[in-house]
């Protein structure tokens, strides 16, 4: 494996055995199994689980690991073609992607979206361009469009679980007071048809993921058995639900535009996931979310804390999956 980039990029059979390798690795350690191997770490924009949970993966398969974050401790980086370099970026992605990769034996990056242009996110511009840049193998830790270490922790997570792939799967919008980036919705969806589930997206009108998205979800889940669907009622949604996956994303309809974004958001707190959501699902519905979550604003205390939740397991399979990935690159 060169490359961990999206998860249709695999067939299902290669994802279902990076899961095997996972549970492999969990219950026989490898402790020795990438001695003497390196992984670069670069992060543009913030994390907690995807930081820590890769250097923990990489240190208990024998390796090392190194972390960049431009602007901390080093130069910034500059990620715009053709740029101008008068400003406070000192170096160029372009000159510091190819230096950080001759230095290690695979590369980790994240980069989120620049939320301002929709298909040049969708297209994937700049993580196109690192791509280009990187001769070693290279891992997503979240793109513009795509989080598929995310989705492949989920994936263990219902697996786990034994939640039935036919079983219906809510991916519903939950309430934040700005716009985040389409990258996990689009990438949880995808895992979700995916896997042959019955995928409802739940949103207010505006927030409809972009019909490319939708589309690509609708090709997997119709290969694997599921489906794929989209509604503003969240009672029909939930209908029957067996899973409900709650996460924030921002306007397509206002795309960029943050003042238009935020009229349309501003008398939609109340899609804040309580337990009265669960009124119509099965009696035993779940609820998760990539974390970090705001509580009381996407989520509830009572939900976060009740015996729905999967937020710390979702977490946890962070570490199981990606030390699979690693494994698979770099063993």
């Amino acid at each position: 494996m060169k490359r961990f980039l999206d998860l249709a990029d695999f067939s299902r059979e290669q994802i279902l055995d990076l899961l095997a390798l996972a549970q492999s690795l969990q219950d026989h350690p490898q402790p020795r199994a990438l001695a003497g191997k390196i992984l670069g770490l670069v992060f543009l924009n913030p994390s907690l689980r995807t930081l820590a949970s890769f250097q923990v993966g990489m240190s208990r398969l024998g390796g090392d690991s190194f972390v960049i974050t431009p602007g901390q401790g080093t130069w910034q980086l500059e990620t715009r073609l053709n740029a101008v370099m008068n400003g406070a970026a000192a170096e160029h992605v372009r000159e510091g992607i190819p230096v950080l990769a001759s230095y290690c034996d695979a590369l980790g990056v994240r980069a989120f979206a620049d939320g301002k242009a929709l298909q040049s996110d969708l297209n994937e511009t700049f993580f196109g361009m690192i791509d280009g840049l990187c001769d070693k193998p290279l891992i997503n830790m979240e793109s513009a469009m795509n989080h598929p270490c995310q989705a492949l922790a989920d994936w263990r997570t219902l697996d786990e679980l034994r939640i039935p792939k036919r079983s219906k799967f809510v991916l519903s919008w939950a309430y934040h007071p700005k716009p985040l980036p389409l990258a996990v919705p689009a990438a949880i969806l995808h895992m979700a048809a995916m896997r042959g589930m019955e995928v409802v997206v739940a949103r207010p009108d505006g927030f409809a993921l972009p019909p490319q998205i939708m589309a690509k979800a609708r090709v997997a889940a119709a290969s694997a058995g599921g489906s794929v669907n989209e509604t503003s009622d969240r009672t029909e949604a939930l209908a029957g639900a067996q899973v409900l996956y709650a996460k924030e994303w921002g306007s397509t309809l206002h795309y960029g535009d943050a003042q238009g974004d935020s009229r349309l958001r501003a008398g939609l707190a109340d899609w804040c996931v309580n337990e009265r959501w669960f009124t119509g699902a099965l009696p035993d519905a779940k609820l998760m979310h990539c974390l970090p979550v705001r509580r009381n604003v996407a989520v509830a205390d009572e939900v976060l804390d009740g015996p729905r939740s999967l937020v710390r397991l979702e977490a946890f399979n962070r570490l199981a999956v990606q030390m699979a990935v690693l494994h698979r690159m770099l063993a």
